[in-house]
């Protein structure tokens, strides 16, 4: 398998922007709590995932969502707070993802919001019904109770990462079009 040089310099450098990202809003105190739930925190961090994904396709997305795991293990030594991190954004860049390929152009746009959307949903749901009960030690009916809450909390987060990453990429486009390879400038 061949990788291009450009796609190469492109995911190091969204990859550099997560960390950054990470990093910046952490220790200036700009993560957002969820007024709900403060333990849940809005932020930017996914936003060049999705960047990656969108002008690189998903391998480079993965790598860029494996960096932030990695940037958040190491800053917080908290295994499980970075992989629910990583992977609420990966599922998010992924539900994107699949919506953009599977129907044609104009329908594509609103089932990969949606997708992206209802996968991170799900995922976000499925992890963290053994985290809290398990890891944080919450009984099971208040893990149940406030995963609506972590639904509407990963919806927002969601909606933060896809529109903050589309605004972007547009811009990219627009400004910058060599920053976009060629199969991706329709």
């Amino acid at each position: 398998m061949k990788i291009r040089t450009d796609t190469i310099t492109r995911t190091a450098m969204f990859s550099a922007l997560v960390v950054v990202l990470d990093y910046t809003m952490k220790f200036s105190g700009l993560k957002i709590p969820f007024p709900w739930l403060p333990f849940l925190k809005f932020d930017l961090t996914g936003v060049p995932v999705m960047i990656s994904t969108l002008t690189d396709g998903l391998k480079p997305g993965t790598f860029t969502s494996m960096i932030a795991f990695l940037a958040i293990l190491v800053r917080s030594g908290d295994f499980v707070g970075a992989w629910m991190k990583a992977s609420a954004e990966f599922s998010t860049a992924l539900g994107f993802h699949i919506g953009r390929k599977i129907l044609k152009p104009k329908l594509s746009l609103a089932v990969a919001y949606l997708l992206g959307f209802a996968i991170r949903i799900v995922v976000m749901f499925v992890q963290t019904i053994p985290v809290f009960t398990a890891y944080y030690g919450m009984p099971l009916n208040v893990t149940l109770a406030i995963s609506p809450l972590v639904a509407v909390f990963n919806l927002i987060q969601g909606s933060i990462t896809i529109f903050g990453g589309i605004l972007i990429y547009e811009s990219f486009k627009k400004r910058v079009p060599s920053m976009i390879p060629e199969r991706n400038q329709k």
